[in-house]
Formats: structure tokens, sequence, C-alpha cells
């Protein structure tokens, strides 16, 4: 199966960050540690602004650094933002034309020629129906023809579970599932919510990503990485933690 891949040119975070760049590979191993069956990965949250968009494609790039053949697909067709904070100049289509059949399937891949192993699908134009979009046959010939195009990863950026109902119907297309959560923000309830919804699509739930944690606080990982963090290069205040899981702070995005 063929597909055209149009080249777009992403604005890239200087990968200065020794603790996020860390927990990203300790993310991408113990996600890789789940099976090898483990293909298509879910990232949602609970509510919006708590890093899904940017843990979700900075966790691909990690997969295609490593050598994997990596799909990012960003299906947050209600509020993405992925291409102005790339700020991606060129012309784009994504997955709401794709579905609607306003482009073919194969012709909505981009790549950026500094990531090899990496393509992506981006949102498209909002989508005032992405449920019924979801729920359309045209959804599956997508998730069937990507599966013929045999990646090794594919990681599937959607809307928060906890907010709407589009990650829940897209479990179907899903290996297994992550939730990203922030550090004293989401509260117990809301992560619960968020977590029985998943529990009911019968998804196999791969972990939490705790997002946000506050590095200044002290405690383990502060004394860790105020010893190593000079001789590995400059960090941030905030990196995301969740079963040793972390990346780079997501609020300049929202």
């Amino acid at each position: 199966m063929m597909i055209n891949k149009h080249e777009v040119t992403l604005k890239l975070e200087a990968a200065d960050d020794f603790r996020y760049t860390e927990a990203l590979k300790t993310l991408r191993t113990n996600l890789m540690f789940s099976g090898s069956k483990v293909k298509n990965i879910l990232i949602t949250s609970t509510s919006p602004n708590e890093g899904k968009s940017t843990t979700s494609f900075e966790l691909a790039k990690a997969f295609a650094e490593s050598g994997k053949r990596t799909l990012y697909m960003d299906c947050d067709i209600r509020k993405s933002e992925f291409v102005s904070v790339h700020q991606i100049k060129e012309q784009t289509s994504g997955l709401s034309q794709m579905l609607t059949g306003q482009i073919e399937l194969e012709d909505g891949f981009y790549t950026d020629p500094r990531i090899p192993n990496l393509d992506m699908i981006f949102a498209g134009p909002y989508s005032p129906n992405p449920t019924e979009l979801f729920e359309d046959e045209m959804c599956d010939k997508l998730f069937q023809l990507i599966k013929d195009l045999n990646y090794d990863i594919v990681i599937m950026d959607t809307a928060p579970v906890g907010t709407v109902i589009d990650a829940a119907i897209l479990t179907k297309y899903a290996d297994g599932a992550a939730l990203v959560v922030e550090s004293e923000v989401t509260s117990r309830h809301m992560f619960q919510r968020a977590k029985e919804q998943l529990d009911r699509t019968g998804v196999r739930f791969l972990g939490v990503i705790l997002n946000k944690v506050n590095m200044t606080k002290g405690g383990y990982y502060n004394r860790y990485y105020s010893k190593y963090g000079k001789k590995y290069g400059k960090y941030s205040k905030y990196a995301k933690y969740g079963y040793g899981y972390g990346g780079r702070e997501e609020a300049k995005q929202k």
C-alpha cells in the first residue's frame, strides 16, 4: 500500500533537558515492555490542559528516534492546536477531511525530514460532529490502511476522556491506553471518573502519566537531578512523572 507523504517543517524544542529526555526514554521503554501486540497506543487525559498533546507527540518522537516506524495521529478534531503550536507554515489537511472524504485517505500523511521514522496525521479543521466521524466506516478504512502500512508504533492523541466521548470510541482501534493527569490539579474524583470511562470500553489500561510535577519542592527526584543536571544540561522547573514517566511543561501551548 502506497501513501503520499507531504513534507512539513515543525518548530521543535531543543533537547537540552536531561530529566525530560530520560523520563521520556523510561516511558518509551515501559510501554515497549507492555507486550509485542501493543502497537496502537491511545493517550488521553481527564480534562484539557494537562499536557496530553505534548506527551503524545514527544513520545512518538522518542519511538521514532529509537528506530521504530512510528505514526503520530492527532485525533482531537474538536480543539487541536498542534499545527499552530509547531508553527507549520505549509498548507495541511487532516483527519477530519480524511474521514469526510474531502481528501483520499492515502493523502493525509505528513513528515518532517529532520525526524526519520516519524509520520504524522494532523487533526484538520474543527468538526462539529467528531463522534459520528469516529463511528463511520471511513474510520474503519483508515485504521485498516494504517494496519496495512505496518507501523511499529501508532500514538493516538485523543480528546480528554473525562470531557467528551471521543477517546472512548477510539479505544476500539487501540491495543492499550494511558491517562495523563496533572500533579496537584487533577482530583481523585476526576481521575476515577476518567479511568472508569476507559474501563467500560474494555481497552487495556497501560498506566498513568503524572504531569507537571514541581521539581523544586524537594524529594528524591529533585536531589537526584540537582546532582546530575549540570552534567547533562539545563532542566526545566516542571517535569512529567508517573511510574518514572516524564516530559516538558505544556502550559505555554494552551
